[in-house]
């Protein structure tokens, strides 16, 4: 069986691009607007309280782990209330390699992991789009686990600490994402996987993408009417079902055509259009290019990161 939270995972090719230690005592705040950087916090000790675009306050504590998929302005702060005045203030570099906010010596009151990641797909956005746009996960045992071993890797000063350190920040993001699909407040893919009518529509969708679908048979899927489906998709999800179908074709395709998997007759096919002309034209629509440009784009950009594998990408031909 499909799993569409597996496949979402795989196309975004999560990695961890930057992470630092930073302590904070007494009264701090920090303010951050990231437009659309994947931003996440892991609370080794202490606590503090999270804002994010304007929401209410979150308060987080020790084994809390956040992930904002696209972070568009967030504001971290002490636990202790702010006072008339109070400025933000960058978090200050140690000898240690670690950051310090609020008061520069003495006992820290927090201490988080806090860092960046990438999406190393062209269709990030779109993937992002499918995903809560705050996980916050708590008392979760096996997240846990991963967020003890950061923080003693974090910790320790072993060789390839760096290393170690990225790798497990990947594994914290998947598993935040599975906790979160039980979980998830906000529309998105893992929230309609958690619901038990739609998600089984989901798997059909993503299993058979070729097939012509249609509401009337993905309610069939879901057990309910036509109506009711789709009232409940939309409100859960996000998008409606059609549009929800149409972009995981169009994400799926665009992943054929960079890997040069077959003629494009064989492209359209896939992904559930009967001749190639229909295709190029929905796909020119949904992505601004044809789909011919949009491969050899992605094979000049292939070519220019790395050169040795131009000649042997030559052999595949889309026609």
């Amino acid at each position: 069986m499909v799993d569409p939270f597996a496949e979402i995972v795989t196309l975004l090719q999560p990695a961890a691009r930057f992470s630092k230690v930073v302590a904070g005592a007494g009264r701090w705040r920090v303010h951050r607007e990231e437009l659309g950087q994947p931003f996440y916090c892991v609370v080794m000790d202490g606590a503090c309280r999270l804002t994010v675009d304007g929401a209410a306050p979150i308060a987080l504590c020790a084994g809390d782990f956040v992930l904002i998929p696209a972070a568009q302005q967030f504001t971290m702060t002490s636990r202790e209330p702010l006072a008339p005045g109070d400025i933000d203030a960058p978090p200050a570099p140690l000898p240690d390699g670690e950051f310090r906010l609020g008061v520069p010596t003495g006992p820290a009151d927090v201490r988080l992991l806090v860092g960046h990641c990438s999406f190393g797909s062209p269709d990030a956005a779109l993937l992002v789009s499918l995903l809560p746009r705050l996980v916050h996960v708590r008392d979760d045992h096996r997240l846990a686990t991963v967020v003890q071993l950061v923080a003693d890797e974090s910790r320790a000063g072993r060789p390839a600490r760096d290393v170690v350190l990225a790798h497990l920040v990947e594994v914290l993001f998947i598993e935040a994402l599975r906790s979160a699909a039980v979980t998830a407040a906000s529309p998105g893919l893992l929230r309609g996987l958690a619901d038990v009518r739609l998600a089984g529509a989901i798997r059909q969708m993503h299993e058979n993408p070729a097939r012509p679908w249609t509401v009337a048979q993905l309610a069939k899927e879901a057990a309910l009417s036509r109506s009711a489906f789709f009232e409940r998709f939309s409100r859960t999800v996000g998008v409606a079902p059609m549009a929800y179908l149409l972009a995981w074709r169009m994400a799926l395709a665009r992943q054929l055509l960079r890997r040069r998997k077959g003629a494009l007759t064989d492209v359209a096919e896939r992904v559930g259009y009967s001749s190639a002309s229909t295709f190029s034209v929905a796909f020119a629509r949904h992505v601004g290019q044809s789909p011919m440009r949009y491969a050899r784009v992605a094979m000049e950009a292939l070519a220019a990161a790395d050169p040795g594998r131009q000649g042997a990408s030559r052999g595949d031909g889309l026609s």
